[in-house]
């Protein structure tokens, strides 16, 4: 992780404020934007869906844009900015506000609304590695197989169309502002549907995966997995750990890092930080070494 620039407080910032931190913290929301505001020329945006949040990234100009909001919104973004391929110029800063904030938390940001603005105000920008899939997908922290039960919703009920200008907002509440938000917060809130079968998630069985790391076999077919995660590592690898079905005492976990790693099979979902995705049966994730810029601590 490399630090590559301080920043001056009189830069200019694009605040863009999550629905979902507006409903569900609007104090810290309110802390974040008086912090922003005191040290920098701010504009803020109210994004009421993901096409109005894309929108306003897109339109940031020279602006840094910085998301104030949770997990998802932080991946989000990055998701947005990668597709535009303007992820490798935008150094991107978040003020986590919401109920997931675990990722955020893992990559050095504070917890806390005041001490985060505070480190998007005087803090530096790191460069970070990221897991990119064959469908242009993106993982900050972790991917996990079976996805982790927890209350997220399924990839495409508020992410579907990221970037690419797909649907028109259905399932926002169209021309309704404040029935958008609430439905945005409603999906945080509801478990996730596990798809049937084995390698779904759904505790029908251990899943039966394919696992390679840069073209060598880790785990065929044969060998039932109990979980397996991949995590970006150091200097452009990722960790991968599978877990085979243990009979008896514990089975030992399989260790591998690379630059790739291939998962085929029976048809199975993962979770990629704070979206679960799939069923499919092929996925390729590859190791993008410095590929987006986070605003840290200065003393982190």
């Amino acid at each position: 992780m490399a630090e590559v620039a301080t920043f001056a407080m009189s830069d200019q910032l694009l605040v863009v404020i999550d629905p979902v931190a507006r409903m569900t913290d609007g104090e810290s929301v309110r802390i974040a934007k008086d912090v922003l505001s005191a040290g920098a020329a701010t504009k803020v945006c109210l994004p009421d869906d993901p096409h109005e949040f894309a929108r306003a990234l897109a339109r940031r100009g020279l602006r840094r844009p910085v998301v104030v909001g949770d997990d998802r919104a932080l991946t989000r973004a990055v998701t947005l900015l990668h597709r535009q391929r303007e992820l490798a110029e935008c150094a991107l800063s978040v003020v986590p506000v919401g109920g997931a904030l675990s990722l955020a938390g893992s990559l050095g940001v504070p917890t806390s609304a005041v001490a985060a603005a505070r480190a998007v105000l005087e803090g530096v920008e790191r460069r970070l590695d990221l897991l990119v899939d064959d469908s242009d997908g993106v993982v900050l922290g972790a991917l996990r197989i079976p996805p982790v039960r927890e209350p997220v919703a399924p990839d495409g009920a508020e992410g579907e169309g990221l970037g690419s200008g797909a649907g028109s907002g259905a399932g926002f509440g169209v021309g309704r502002p404040w029935l958008r938000t609430c439905q945005s917060f409603v999906r945080t809130l509801v478990p996730a549907r596990p798809a049937s079968g084995a390698g779904s998630g759904s505790g029908a069985g251990p899943s039966r995966l394919r696992v390679e790391v840069d073209g060598v076999m880790l785990v065929d077919l044969d060998q039932p997995v109990e979980a397996m995660s991949v995590t970006p590592g150091i200097a452009g690898v990722a960790a991968v750990e599978v877990r085979p079905v243990s009979v008896g005492a514990e089975a030992t976990p399989l260790r591998a890092e690379g630059r790739t790693v291939t998962v085929s099979g029976a048809d199975f979902r993962y979770r990629a930080d704070a979206v679960v995705a799939g069923p499919v049966r092929r996925r390729t994730w590859t190791v993008r070494e410095g590929a987006w810029g986070l605003t840290l601590p200065a003393s982190g």
